[in-house]
Order: C-alpha cells, then sequence, then structure tokens
C-alpha cells in the first residue's frame, strides 16, 4: 500500500487520533496544523491523498483547495468539517474537493472513503504522464527529463510547469499567472514570473531563444503551445 496522505488538520487531539488509524491501515501520514504550510507542502512533495480541515489558521481549507486547483494539481481532496450545512458542502466540491465529510465522523466510513479517493487517485495518476518529443514530464512525481537525462526543476518550476500544461493553447496573463501559481491576489505582478518563464525554457526548449513550447503572448503573458494539445499519455 504506501500511499502517502497529508493530513490538514489544527485540532491535536483529532490530528493525532486520525493519522494514528490511518498509519494503522498502512498509510504513509505527514501532518500539519495550518493552511499555508499546507500549501507548500501540498505543492513541494508528492502526495496520493489530501484531507484539509475547513477551519484552519493561516489560509482556510476552502481557499487552500481553490489554490491547489489553480496549480494544476489534481491529487483527490477530502474535506473535514464541522459545517455540515448543504451549500457549504456545494461550495467545497465546486473548488475542486473530491469529497467532503462532517465531524463527528465515523472513523470506519472514512477509512472507505479514503480507500475510495486513494481508487479513484490512481486512475488519475497513470494518465498523468505527458511525452512531448524529447520530454517527459511526471506530474504525479513531479519529475521530468528531456532525451532521458532528468531535468532539475525547483519547486516553483515545477508549479508553473504544472499550470502551463493545464492550459494548453490558452494565452494566460502574467497577473492570472501569478496569481494562480504564486498565490498573490495583488494584480500587479513583479519580473518573477518572466524570469521564471526564462529558466524553464533554458531548460526545456531546443532553442530558447525561439520557444516552441512557451510562446510569448506579447504585452499580455504566455501560452503553452498548441502543440501540446497533442501530446501523448505514456502508460
Amino acid at each position: 500500500m504506501h500511499e502517502n496522505i497529508l493530513l490538514v488538520e489544527d485540532e491535536e487531539a483529532l490530528s493525532m487520533a486520525l493519522g494514528d488509524r490511518l498509519r494503522s491501515e498502512g498509510y504513509m501520514v505527514e501532518a500539519v496544523s495550518d493552511g499555508v504550510t499546507a500549501f507548500h507542502r501540498a505543492t513541494t512533495s508528492r502526495f496520493d491523498l489530501l484531507i484539509l480541515d475547513i477551519m484552519l489558521p493561516g489560509r482556510n481549507g476552502l481557499d487552500l483547495c481553490q489554490d491547489i486547483r489553480r496549480t494544476g494539481l489534481a491529487t483527490p481532496i477530502l474535506f473535514l468539517s464541522a459545517r455540515s450545512e448543504t451549500a457549504d458542502k456545494i461550495v467545497g466540491l465546486k473548488l475542486g474537493a473530491d469529497d467532503y465529510v462532517t465531524k463527528p465522523f465515523d472513523l470506519k466510513e472514512l477509512i472507505t472513503r479514503v480507500e475510495a479517493l486513494l481508487r479513484r487517485g490512481s486512475a488519475v495518476r497513470n494518465s498523468n504522464v505527458r511525452v512531448i518529443g524529447s520530454i517527459r514530464i511526471d506530474l504525479s512525481a513531479m519529475e521530468v527529463t528531456r532525451a532521458g537525462v532528468p531535468v532539475n526543476l525547483s519547486a516553483t518550476e515545477l508549479r508553473l510547469m504544472r499550470y502551463l500544461l493545464g492550459h494548453p493553447g490558452i494565452g494566460l496573463s502574467r497577473e492570472k499567472i501569478w496569481r494562480d501559481v504564486w498565490g498573490y491576489d495583488n494584480a500587479t505582478p513583479s519580473r518573477t514570473v518572466d524570469v521564471h518563464v526564462s529558466t524553464l525554457r533554458q531548460k526545456l526548449e531546443n532553442d530558447p531563444s525561439h520557444p516552441e513550447l512557451i510562446i510569448t503572448v506579447k504585452g499580455f503573458g504566455y501560452m503553452f503551445a498548441d502543440q501540446a494539445t497533442g501530446m501523448k499519455a505514456a502508460g
């Protein structure tokens, strides 16, 4: 088994109890207690399932879910919440969650839901490897190779790459990239977006001065080339 689960819960007793039960079922569990740390861990490490409380310090679970999905990460998300109103569940699911369990909950039922989401996630992972020419991108393992040679990308570069891959053929403004990948709400990005795009080109393009994958949309932003829509999935 050995699937990796990120458990995000600020109630210490519940976190310990649930973490112990999941580990007893054979899962590897990392527990964090705030939304800021959770976003960093979810987007820089490989997990098979994210279990999120909604009421969290730093960044609440709903915002966290939305921000994670904006990066293009498809890892299954299960919400835990004391808020049982139907409207709250609908909001959570619309923001990208895969399931929603209200507190208090039965541990056996929760484990059953975890198992179902992990089965679903396995199918997603199997379709999450993309091949574009000599470039192979494993979005689940967050690994990139070029002609069989590993490409060393930073965590931010991986998030940016994953985000661009999720929007092939669509012009994305610098402001939108800044907001969705870096998580900043201010409308004026720094040169950070341009610098990271330039670095990706240096690492991935055959001729970075004449890019074929990450195209500049003059005066606006960037677009992952239409040819990406023809990229094939690798088994």
